[in-house]
């Protein structure tokens, strides 16, 4: 299975901030990855577990043997062609919205990278750190320069909690949601297929309803930089793909 036109999809999120595209995973490989998720032990430190989410966050360090799984042609072909040759991952979560999931997520933009330690510099904060993990606001520059590509490893629609986004919200810096104007943005559903992929850029503002319609909706989230950070630190999941 392979994706042709690739140079569609990489101008469509440099105007649009996102795009979809299916077919990246067969059924095969879909389910793959969906046997190996089956069987982990779910009470580890980076796994947070309630009625309505189930996360893994460092996933592609907790869960290593997925790595291949979930790098295939298709998935490197994409990040070479669409972001560029020496692209890395920055961040991985796992989540597993639930059948019963009273999940709703508010429009907003990720603003945080994933950190090695804490540190008094220029143009970085506010922090947070959570079990040892370090998460800050970086300087504009380094959120633009970031693309996230999310795996769907289940038919997601508007009825199950698909995300929606406002087009071209990636272009305008830093926004506050309250602040969005409703008689001159738009807002779009990205309807993704099972073994699709969405590819958004961090900035774009983004948000998703509550599932309705009684299916799950399990989505594997990695970001990806060419840039590495000033002075002493670094990625806290660097890793290249």
């Amino acid at each position: 299975m392979s994706v042709k036109n690739l140079e569609f999809y990489k101008s469509h999120i440099l105007e649009y901030g996102f795009t979809v595209i299916n077919s990246i995973f067969s059924v095969e490989e879909t389910e793959q990855i969906s046997t190996v998720l089956q069987h982990l032990d779910t009470s580890r430190e980076n796994f947070r577990k309630s009625e309505d989410l189930f996360a893994i966050r460092q996933f592609l360090k907790e869960v290593p043997e997925i790595q291949d799984l979930i790098f295939n042609d298709n998935m490197k072909r994409i990040v070479r062609e669409i972001f560029g040759e020496k692209y890395f991952v920055v961040k991985s979560i796992y989540f597993d919205k639930p059948e019963t999931s009273n999940w709703y997520v508010a429009y907003h933009q990720d603003l945080t990278i994933s950190v090695d330690k804490k540190l008094e510099l220029s143009g970085f904060g506010p922090w947070t750190t959570k079990k040892n993990q370090f998460a800050v606001q970086p300087p504009l520059h380094i959120l633009e320069n970031i693309y996230t590509i999310r795996i769907h490893l289940d038919e997601t629609d508007e009825n199950n909690g698909a995300l929606k986004v406002i087009p071209k919200s990636h272009t305008k810096g830093i926004w506050r949601p309250e602040t969005i104007d409703w008689d001159v943005e738009t807002e779009e559903i990205c309807t993704v297929e099972k073994g699709g992929i969405m590819i958004m850029k961090p900035l774009t503002l983004h948000g998703s309803n509550r599932t309705t319609n009684g299916k799950k909706r399990r989505v594997i989230h990695i970001e990806f930089s060419d840039m590495e950070l000033p002075e002493v630190l670094h990625w806290s999941e660097r890793m290249n793909a």
